[in-house]
């Protein structure tokens, strides 16, 4: 499978596009990010394409939802 490049002009946009991502895999598995990151970590889902996909898009997620946490707080 052919993986696309997309890049964001801003990023609360980058943030969006992960959350809808990150809800689709929940979806699909009936289990939150958080707990199945917290599986994958332990080795207890496999490594399928999809859950290595998942566990980067969630650790991007983490990262971007700090990074955004920050600048609001420099804001205040």
């Amino acid at each position: 499978m052919r993986k696309q490049i997309v890049e964001y002009t801003s990023p609360i946009d980058a943030l969006v596009a992960l959350v809808r991502q990150l809800n689709t895999y929940e979806t699909q598995y009936q289990m939150d990010s958080a707990e199945f990151f917290t599986k994958y970590s332990k080795g207890e889902t496999g490594d399928d394409e999809i859950f290595v996909e998942w566990a980067g898009n969630y650790q991007h997620y983490l990262a971007l939802h700090q990074e955004l946490a920050i600048k609001l707080q420099n804001v205040a």
